[in-house]
C-alpha cells in the first residue's frame, strides 16, 4: 500500500487548472448507455471511480476509447444483465446505470452498490421513483432487478432531494411515454450538467436547477459531444489549501457560481477571494476568524467540502460549530485531526472546533475520500512531518494530487508504506495506458 509524506509549513502559490468533475462525469457516462450511437466526452478526470465506471460500461458491451482526457463511447450492443458485482460494490455511483438500462432495454439487474462508509445512502428513493414510472422491482440476494413492459411518465416526489435518485429517474424518464414531473429534485450543478448532456442527445427536459424538473419522453436519443463541468469540490479543496497555508492561488476554469457557499464562509473568515477573468484568486491571512457551518443540499454548503473546511477551522481564532445534515458518519476525520493537535468535540451530528495556534505532524489514516483530503490540508499547514495512510481513498477523487500540489509549492511525496511488502493488485491500467487511444475489451 502507498502513503503520503508531507512536510508542512510551505506556502502554496501559483496557478492551477481545475479538472472535470467526478460527480458530473459518472452520471454522464451512465447516460451514454441510452443510445447506440457514439458519444464523445471531454474534460474527463483520470480517477479510479471513472476507471471503474468505464469497466462497467465495457462489461455491459460498450466500446470505449481513451484519447488523453477524452472518452469516446459507443454503446451499440449492450447486455443489460452483465453488470459485474465485484466492481459495482466498489463505487456508489455505479447504481446510475440502472435508470439508463431500464429506459433503453426495459430491464436492469444490478448488485447493491458500495462506496465510502460515510453514512446511510439507501436506494429507497431510486427504487420508489423508478417504480412510479411503472417498473417492477425485485430486491433479493444482493441484487436489484427492475423490469417494465412500458415506462410511463408520472409525478414523483422525493422526501429528500437525493442527487443520485434525481439522476436515475431523469435517465429512466427520457424514453418513457408521457411527462414525468420530479418534485423536490436535487439542484446540484452535476444534475444540470447531466440534463444538458441529455438535452443534447435529444431529450426534452425543463426546470433543471430548480426543485421541480419536467421530463417529456421521446422515442430515441442520439450521440453527442460534451465537455464535463469543472469539479467544484476539487476547486474548493485548492481554495482551502491556499487559505490554510497563507498562500496565493489562482484557479483557472473554476466556476465561482458553483462555489458561493464556500466563498461566503471564506470571506467571513477573513480570506480574500476574488473572481477574475482567469477564474478565482484566493489569498490567505494569518488571522483567520472562526465561522459556523451547516451542510445542506445545494445551494447550501456542500457536505463534500465539510471535512476540508474543518481542517481550516482548527487554525482559526475562536470557536466554530459544524452541523452535518447530510451524512451521519462524516466526522471520522476528527479523530485523525485530534492526533495532530486539533481541539474538536463531536456530539452526534455537531462538531465544536476550538482554534489552536498550530497543528503538528503525525501518522494518520484516510478513512474516506474527503476525510483524506482534509488530512492533506492539515498536513500542509502542520509543523513537522505528517504521514497519511490508505491514500487509495484520496485517489478516488483527486488524480495525482501529490504532483499537482508539488507544482504550487507543497512538500509532499507518495511512497510505499514501510510495512508493505507487495504492491496492491490493480484492476486498472495506468492513466498512460488509458491514453493510448485503443479500444479496450471489445
Amino acid at each position: 500500500m502507498e502513503r503520503y509524506v508531507i512536510r508542512g509549513g510551505t506556502r502554496l502559490q501559483g496557478m492551477v487548472d481545475v479538472c472535470g468533475a467526478k460527480n458530473a462525469v459518472l452520471p454522464v457516462l451512465a447516460a451514454t448507455l441510452l443510445c447506440p450511437e457514439t458519444c464523445v466526452i471531454h474534460n474527463v478526470p483520470l480517477l479510479q471511480d471513472v476507471f471503474l465506471m468505464v469497466d462497467i460500461l465495457e462489461h455491459l458491451g460498450a466500446q470505449v476509447k481513451w484519447e488523453k482526457n477524452t472518452l469516446i463511447i459507443k454503446a451499440e450492443t449492450i447486455n443489460p444483465t452483465q453488470v459485474p458485482e465485484e466492481i459495482m460494490k466498489k463505487m456508489r455511483a455505479s447504481n446510475l446505470v440502472m435508470g439508463s438500462l431500464l429506459s433503453r432495454f426495459r430491464y436492469a439487474r444490478i448488485p447493491f452498490p458500495g462506496g465510502c462508509a460515510i453514512g446511510s445512502r439507501p436506494m429507497d428513493y431510486h427504487i420508489k421513483g423508478i417504480r412510479q414510472l411503472g417498473a417492477a422491482i425485485d430486491e433479493s440476494n444482493g441484487y436489484i432487478e427492475a423490469s417494465a413492459e412500458k415506462l410511463r411518465g408520472n409525478e414523483i416526489y422525493f422526501d429528500f432531494p437525493s442527487v443520485g435518485a434525481t439522476e436515475n429517474v431523469m435517465m429512466a424518464a427520457v424514453l418513457a411515454s408521457g411527462e414525468t414531473v420530479i418534485r423536490n429534485a436535487a439542484r446540484e450543478p452535476e444534475i444540470v450538467d447531466l440534463a444538458n448532456f441529455l438535452i443534447k442527445m435529444g431529450a426534452k427536459i425543463t426546470g433543471v436547477g430548480c426543485s421541480t424538473i419536467y421530463v417529456t419522453g421521446v422515442k430515441r436519443l442520439h450521440g453527442v459531444e460534451h465537455p464535463v463541468i469543472p469539479d467544484r469540490i476539487v476547486a474548493g479543496t485548492y481554495m482551502l489549501a491556499a487559505a490554510i497555508t497563507g498562500g496565493d492561488l489562482i484557479l483557472r476554469n473554476a466556476m465561482a457560481e458553483h462555489l458561493e457557499p464556500l466563498i461566503a464562509k471564506l470571506r467571513a473568515s477573513g480570506i480574500s477571494v476574488r473572481k477574475n477573468g482567469q477564474g478565482i484568486q484566493i489569498r490567505g491571512t494569518p488571522n483567520m476568524k472562526a465561522v459556523d457551518i451547516k451542510t445542506m443540499p445545494y445551494p447550501g454548503f456542500p457536505t463534500d467540502i465539510q471535512p476540508q473546511m474543518m481542517a481550516l477551522l482548527t487554525l482559526t481564532q475562536g470557536t466554530s460549530i459544524i452541523l452535518e445534515n447530510i451524512f451521519e458518519n462524516r466526522f471520522k476525520h476528527t479523530d485523525e485531526l485530534r492526533r495532530m493537535g486539533a481541539q474538536i468535540t463531536v456530539e452526534g451530528r455537531m462538531a465544536v472546533i476550538k482554534g489552536v495556534k498550530s497543528l503538528y505532524g503525525a501518522e494518520v489514516e484516510a478513512t474516506d475520500l474527503r476525510a483524506g483530503a482534509a488530512l492533506v490540508l492539515a498536513g500542509l499547514a502542520a509543523e513537522g512531518t505528517t504521514v497519511i495512510h490508505h491514500i487509495e481513498h484520496i485517489d478516488r477523487g483527486y488524480h495525482a494530487l501529490e504532483e499537482k500540489y508539488r507544482a504550487i509549492g507543497a512538500n509532499i511525496i507518495r511512497e510505499r508504506s514501510k510495512d508493505s511488502t507487495l504492491e496492491p493488485p490493480s484492476l486498472y491500467p495506468s492513466p498512460e495506458d488509458k491514453n493510448e487511444g485503443i479500444y479496450c475489451k471489445t
